[in-house]
């Protein structure tokens, strides 16, 4: 299945109308988010460096399979790449339009994908990987390419889940943004329909928020 879906995204990214080049400049998306003159859909845009509500899918896959191969992990390697592969095909399915046309930024990013998803693969799937890397345009190897490089600090996401106390005892978990304060936390808490339940309508004696870690609400 995993060979199954890389042909179909190498094929989508070498199509017959030309919508995505055999090479190109990388996308540069940044935590502050992309730039105003960036179309693509944020799935797309952030798909290697972040991919807000698919677990940062290709960032992380190239980190996962990695320090899966050091380990010889294999299973695992695929594991990652089956969420990576997925990513790309709901991103491509997402971006088709009425016209058949797609947005400039779109196709270097789907270009980067189709690479760093066949090196993924390449170290179980070598003589597949050497196919679909020549079908990209490249006139070298893969095994003699540079393993896919990730800006860590761009992995690290803009919202986290604390879980939530009442009385020591967890009732519920909350997601607010990283730099949310300790306000802002508490009114987010005090709102979950769990906590109003075990408060019975009485008002806390205290919340006790341990920054990025959890929150204590003391009935």
């Amino acid at each position: 299945m995993v060979m199954i879906r890389s042909r179909f995204i190498i094929i989508a990214a070498v199509s017959a109308n030309g919508r995505y080049p055999a090479s190109g400049p990388s996308l540069k998306c940044s935590t502050a988010g992309r730039s105003a003159s960036c179309s693509t859909p944020k799935p797309v845009c952030r798909l290697i460096r972040r991919t807000p509500g698919k677990r940062d899918s290709g960032a992380k896959a190239v980190i996962s399979n990695a320090a899966g191969i050091e380990k010889l992990h294999f299973n695992v390697c695929v594991a990652h790449i089956y969420e990576f592969a997925n990513t790309l095909n709901e991103v491509i399915g997402d971006a088709d339009s009425e016209d058949g046309s797609v947005a400039t930024d779109f196709t270097w990013a789907m270009r980067e994908a189709a690479d760093v998803l066949v090196q993924l693969f390449a170290p179980m799937m070598p003589h597949l990987a050497e196919e679909c890397w020549a079908t990209l345009g490249h006139d070298t190897l893969v095994a003699q390419a540079p393993w896919p490089a990730v800006e860590r600090n761009l992995l690290i996401e803009d919202t986290i889940t604390l879980p939530v106390q009442v009385n020591g005892r967890k009732r519920a978990e909350v997601i607010v943004p990283r730099d949310a304060a300790n306000a802002q936390i508490e009114a987010a808490v005090l709102a979950l329909d769990a906590v109003q339940k075990a408060l019975d309508g009485k008002s806390p004696k205290k919340v006790i928020v341990v920054p990025q870690r959890i929150v204590n609400v003391v009935a």
